[in-house]
């Protein structure tokens, strides 16, 4: 065996050493410090890794590192979830007012509505980069849920899909409440003991333990440099506070594999609960960044012939992938600490699932490459919601946006203006890239049933204010 790799699986294709080098040159290709990459082949795991977990240390990177894995902790909180509908705790229909005393938002009408459903599936409306700092302690997300009492909404109940970080909190806040512990604590007994898994964890002092990767940032353009910020504050637990170990996120992946049975035959979470959440639940407005739909917890990807579930995550300086193709019995998982993480994901992850089982991953957006005519007027204005102000506007070189992080968040990332020439693609739809990355990606203007205009990019839905 090798440096750097844990045992293979069978078959040289799902082999970490056949990985190992390609895995080694995207990094240098795409500036990306360290990473992780497993595949999961018919219950087996196989897992390498290469580069360092920080630039400053030099420590280098391998199959049992820990990497924040950010937004799939969703998919974690959404098991949570069905685990208690299961159980008859919670009421995936029933409003979360009437399971979760003293909740509300700054809507009557949806304070009064909004069920777990429309959390898991993104499609509540409540405004979702919310950041705030509850502090470290036990009741940090229920001071926080006290805090979506202020909290406007993004667009209305049901009335598109976007991504909604406050909702998934405010799920983990419910499990907390039913069951009487810590969404921590509830999640290691729930999934990460009977799983058996020895690298998962979602605490700062419990990540120390381990051999753990740093986040590295910086612009597109420059070499990436270890973050001063360890990461979100504990109250973000339930949207993305997970690190984990990548043969950990792959167990977790072969649990929903196999139904919701664990390898020791204990029964996680029903058959029904796991195959209800990869059901669609909404149609994603910008069907290129991610997948073309959503269900509770998993985004759902079609590439061809093939339906695939996953989720991706993002946290400061690091980004976590997770593709789960049901039909082979193929799941893989690339954790990354920096740099071009997407331009790393297309390379590597595409090869992969076109050389173990002749999938083809989606071909990301791209412009036109020919001449669409583009009426400006209807696309030009501010766009805003808590945590960025949008403004597309005539530049120089055709129509521009600029992106403007605000609030808390705007303290935790190196630059928070940007913009971007926006290239056409097709009616409505346009593409804008970094300098330096290689991957474009989409914007999408749309207007809701009741005329109301958006942009949806980065995955949020952004209205129209002026």
């Amino acid at each position: 065996m090798k440096p750097g790799e844990s045992a293979s699986a069978a078959g040289s294709r799902t082999d970490a050493g056949e990985w190992t080098g390609r895995l080694a040159d995207a990094l240098a290709r795409h500036r990306v410090p360290g990473a992780a990459l497993g595949i999961l082949r018919d219950g087996v795991v196989s897992a390498t890794a290469a580069g360092v977990l920080s630039t400053a240390t030099g420590v280098a990177a391998t199959p049992d590192s820990l990497f924040q894995i950010g937004s799939l902790t969703k998919v974690w909180t959404a098991t949570l979830v069905m685990q208690l509908v299961d159980e008859g705790l919670v009421g995936l229909d029933t409003p979360v007012s009437e399971q979760l005393p003293g909740f509300r938002v700054a809507d009557r009408e949806v304070t009064r509505t909004v069920t777990p459903r429309h959390l898991l599936s993104h499609t509540s409306g409540i405004d979702g980069d919310v950041f705030t700092d509850t502090g470290r302690g036990d009741d940090c997300l229920e001071r926080y849920v006290a805090l979506l009492a202020e909290v406007e909404q993004n667009h209305p109940l049901g009335a598109t899909w976007s991504y909604c970080n406050s909702g998934y909190v405010l799920a983990g806040r419910l499990v907390e409440h039913v069951t009487g512990t810590t969404w921590d604590r509830a999640l290691r007994e729930r999934l990460v003991e009977p799983l058996g898994l020895g690298g998962t964890v979602t605490l700062a002092e419990e990540a120390i333990l381990h051999r753990t990767a740093v986040g590295h940032v910086g612009e597109p353009d420059e070499e990436p440099r270890p973050t001063a910020t360890w990461g979100p504050p504990r109250s973000a637990g339930p949207a993305g506070l997970i690190c984990g170990a990548v043969a950990d996120v792959l167990a977790f992946a072969q649990l929903h594999l196999a139904g919701g049975v664990a390898p020791d035959g204990t029964r996680v979470v029903s058959a029904a609960a796991a195959e209800a959440m990869t059901g669609e639940e909404a149609r994603l407005p910008d069907r290129y960044s991610l997948g073309d739909s959503w269900g509770l917890g998993w985004i759902r990807f079609g590439w061809g012939d093939d339906r695939l579930v996953g989720h991706d995550g993002n946290t400061l300086g690091q980004a976590a992938f997770l593709r789960v193709l049901p039909s082979r019995g193929l799941a893989v998982s690339l954790l990354s600490n920096g740099g071009h993480a997407t331009d790393l994901f297309q390379d590597v992850v595409r090869e992969v699932f076109e050389e173990v089982a002749g999938a083809t991953m989606q071909a990301p957006v791209r412009p036109s490459g020919s001449q669409i005519a583009v009426d400006s007027s209807q696309y030009v204005g501010r766009y805003e919601r808590t945590g960025v102000a949008t403004e597309v506007f005539e530049g120089d070189g055709g129509l521009s946006l600029r992106s403007t992080i605000t609030g808390e968040l705007a303290e935790l990332v190196p630059e928070p203006v940007h913009e971007y020439v926006l290239e056409p693609v097709e009616p409505d739809v346009f593409a804008l890239r970094p300098p330096g990355v290689e991957t474009w990606s989409a914007v999408t203007f749309y207007a809701l049933a009741d005329g109301a205009r958006y942009v949806h990019y980065g995955a949020r839905a952004n209205p129209l204010v002026g």
